[in-house]
């Protein structure tokens, strides 16, 4: 046994809860999940299958924790771990599932394949057979959390400086982003870039909302890499930020993996209830929408439109219905997916792919069926309130020649709120935002 096996599986012997032992027990073998992954749908082969890829991880626990395999390893197909299978697991982990969950609803048996994948990268990441670019993001992330002073006085001089196109897209002179404003209602956690700020803070204003922006961005690399205490050193930036201005609440910018991790997960790591709500920005706007708060026109919006649920969002973080009644009210257009909502199907780019440039021809095979659901719904715009999907999705879209736009749920608003800065069509306003992967990567 070689020092990075032994570290392997001394952390999978770490992991091995409840959840975890049972994902790895229970499996039916019955091939259910096969037909629900958009890996098989675009290319049928044995290495696509749910199933097949986490027997590769229980062939491991079967040789270290089951007698009878031990005894006899060819009977039960067990398998040694060893640096060359380690390697080979981690390349699975991370290129070959999006941790959709999309084969756990679809199990009779409920087993929780991307746990064991989360559990694979975990092990890969302890040993050294993490993707670079995860890593130096994560590890970027936890930098700017033990010192915000390093960067602060840029921040807040970016800021100011959005503040003045703040005021020409509403049409207020006195229209302001808020940031480290004690006593505020709600933190807005955005990414970086302003397209994800000034759409919200122009919502925000046309409702009165009592809000302020947090100096740290939503995205959290340490969760696609499996490592809790990397993805808690993330949260915890702005858990504390949040406790010490006293909000009410806060919200995470259209991004699926910020959302659920913060929403769902975080709570977990700190194990405790936190003193705050955690919802989603579609959430929040869906709200304001309920109760006529915002003066829409749907027919700012005039094209086919479409919605992607991102995985993380809709069907791991339970917020389907919000961004369809939303959408709803700003175009007159609205079509549905084929399947949606639970059933909807990964774009391909979620836990990290996007951010890697070296699987990008695996993106885009992996891609194709969502590409051609949206052909046949003939909308020639698709919303998805999710950064990771709208950059994949505007990748497949040129990589097949699709032809139809990609936006954000919050652009669709400020367009249907017929606001003096607010002009052109969906496919005007769709962006190839500058994502911070890149930023690092220079």
């Amino acid at each position: 046994m070689t020092e990075k096996t032994a570290t392997a599986l001394g952390l999978l012997q770490k992991q091995l809860n409840q959840p975890l032992v049972a994902a790895l027990e229970v499996c039916a073998r019955c091939g259910i999940c096969t037909e629900a992954c958009h890996y098989y749908q675009a290319e049928p082969v044995e290495a696509h299958m749910p199933s097949m890829r986490a027997e590769e991880l229980r062939k491991v626990y079967r040789s270290e924790y089951d007698w009878l395999s031990k005894l006899f390893p060819a009977w039960t197909r067990s398998e040694k771990l060893t640096d060359e299978k380690l390697a080979a697991l981690a390349e699975m982990a991370f290129t070959r599932c999006t941790l959709c969950a999309r084969c756990t609803i679809n199990c009779p048996m409920g087993v929780d394949t991307p746990l064991l994948m989360t559990s694979l990268r975990a092990m890969a990441t302890a040993t050294g057979n993490a993707p670079e670019i995860l890593e130096m993001l994560a590890d970027a992330a936890v930098e700017k959390g033990r010192d915000p002073s390093s960067y602060l006085d840029f921040f807040l001089d970016s800021i100011k400086d959005m503040e003045k196109e703040l005021q020409e897209l509403t049409g207020n002179p006195k229209a302001s982003i808020p940031v480290q404003k004690k006593g505020a209602k709600k933190l807005y956690v955005a990414l970086a870039g302003a397209h994800t700020i000034l759409p919200v803070a122009a919502i925000f204003d046309a409702v009165g909302e009592d809000w302020t922006l947090s100096i740290f961005e939503a995205a959290n690399y340490g969760v696609f890499l499996g490592d809790a205490a990397r993805a808690k050193a993330i949260a915890k930036r702005i858990v504390d930020e949040a406790n010490a201005l006293g909000v009410e609440e806060i919200v995470i910018s259209e991004c699926g993996h910020a959302y659920y991790a913060m929403r769902w997960t975080a709570p977990n790591w700190f194990g405790e209830e936190f003193p705050f709500r955690v919802r989603s920005i579609v959430d929040v706007i869906a709200e304001y929408v309920a109760h006529d708060k915002l003066k829409l026109d749907p027919t700012a919006n005039p094209e086919p439109i479409t919605y992607h649920d991102s995985c993380n969002l809709g069907r791991k973080g339970g917020v389907l219905e919000e961004p369809r009644l939303i959408l709803k009210a700003v175009t007159p257009n609205f079509r549905e997916l084929t399947p949606n909502r639970e059933e909807a199907y990964c774009c391909g780019g979620g836990s990290g792919l996007v951010a890697n440039p070296d699987v990008i021809d695996l993106r885009m095979l992996t891609g194709k069926p969502k590409v051609e659901q949206i052909r046949r719904s003939g909308a020639t715009a698709v919303v998805a309130a999710c950064e990771n999907c709208r950059l994949q999705l505007g990748d497949l879209s040129t990589h097949y020649g699709a032809g139809f736009g990609v936006t954000a749920i919050a652009d669709l608003v400020v367009k249907a709120m017929r606001l003096p800065g607010a002009q052109g069509t969906v496919e005007a306003s769709m962006t190839n935002p500058e994502m911070e992967f890149e930023k690092v990567g220079k």
